[in-house]
């Protein structure tokens, strides 16, 4: 068993920054992958961001340039940071991780981001 907690989410201003964090715990040595997906409103989750633990990253194509993906995997725990924000960011952000020892998908509750003036 995982489990993800993220942090961070908060009221940003448009044209502000922010890091999410996530940090799982339980069997945690055995992530392949951590990463993020967001809901916004009236929206199915959509991928944002993944981490292997091999070191390789990927971002949505159209979130490149403002979201940056990392992985401290001494601390089992990613990152997503986020620079240039936009209404459009509004939502929900999930953290999910890969396990390879039993195969499941794991996600964390979600933090709200809400990008408003």
């Amino acid at each position: 068993q995982v489990q993800l907690v993220e942090s961070g989410g908060g009221l940003v201003r448009p044209g502000g920054s922010l890091t999410l964090s996530c940090t799982a715990s339980g069997s945690a040595s055995y992530l392949y992958t951590m990463g993020w997906h967001r809901q916004q409103p009236g929206k199915q989750r959509d991928f944002v961001a993944r981490a292997w633990d091999s070191g390789l990253t990927n971002i949505a194509d159209s979130l490149k340039g403002r979201f940056t993906i990392s992985r401290d995997k001494a601390k089992n725990t990613v990152y997503l940071q986020v620079v240039s924000l936009q209404p459009d960011d509004t939502g929900v952000y999930y953290c999910d991780a890969y396990s390879a020892r039993d195969g499941r998908n794991y996600w964390g509750q979600g933090t709200q981001v809400t990008v408003s003036s």
